[in-house]
């Protein structure tokens, strides 16, 4: 090996090589939180891969923990997409404005029905799919794909992360099995692509193949963070509060 060589060091940094953490620093993503770049291996968000966060319900900060790092991305002078696959519910404009997420560069996938249609038409910062010009921005039905008999998100999830044109994926999936992560996984691999699975507190006891895997649960104003896998020998919590707070 060449000292120095950068077809080398590119190889090594590719998230299917796994080195002592003193051998290989990686450059994470910075996440906006000093004491959460200094918690997580990588000195922040894993570029490339699926992370898992485990909440016990939905809404417990965990999108709080991501904004900030999806608008790093979406101003970067070569940005690629970011796209939500089935959230729970439509993601506010406004406020992803205003925490510095260009919209140009956001994509939903989903299902929509009468009633977040209108919503869609309630708030102009908000393109409905069927009118938006993005190819990616669109929705999908339980009937769309007889070879997903469990959740068709997942089809959707694999596909966008596996495309190549997206720098962040985040995904809400109903029904995930241990050999779909492995999927998503390498879609995200593939695409080289941040991939960010929400699941149920419970989903912890089964097996991953994520990079990563963080527990978070809801503080008064704040949050508690857990690695439960990762490139890093830490399992202690971290205790984040929201700033300002």
């Amino acid at each position: 090996m060449v000292v120095g060589d950068p077809k080398i060091a590119r190889l090594l940094e590719h998230p299917a090589i796994w080195r002592g953490r003193s051998a290989a620093q990686r450059a994470g993503l910075p996440t906006g939180f000093a004491a959460l770049d200094e918690y997580l291996p990588d000195g922040g968000w894993p570029r490339t891969g699926l992370i898992e966060f485990l909440v016990s319900r939905f809404g417990s900060g965990e999108l709080t923990l991501l904004v900030p790092a999806l608008a790093t991305l979406t101003r970067a002078v070569a940005a690629r997409w970011c796209v939500w696959v089935a959230p729970p519910l439509v993601p506010f404009a406004p406020a992803l404005v205003s925490c510095g997420v260009v919209l140009d560069r956001v994509a939903v996938v989903g299902t929509f029905g009468a009633r977040q249609d209108a919503r869609f038409r309630a708030d102009p910062g908000i393109d409905h799919p069927s009118k938006s010009r993005s190819p990616l921005l669109t929705t999908f039905s339980d009937q769309q794909d007889a070879r997903f008999r469990g959740d068709p998100g997942i089809w959707a999830f694999e596909q966008t992360l596996g495309s190549g044109a997206c720098d962040a994926v985040l995904g809400w999936l109903r029904l995930v099995k241990a050999r779909d992560i492995r999927r998503l996984q390498l879609a995200a691999e593939r695409g080289r692509t941040l991939g960010v699975l929400f699941r149920p507190r419970r989903a912890a006891r089964e097996a991953s193949a994520a990079v990563l895997r963080l527990s978070v649960e809801p503080l008064l104003a704040g949050v508690r963070l857990t690695i439960l896998k990762g490139r890093s020998a830490r399992r202690d919590a971290l205790d984040l509060p929201w700033p300002g707070s």
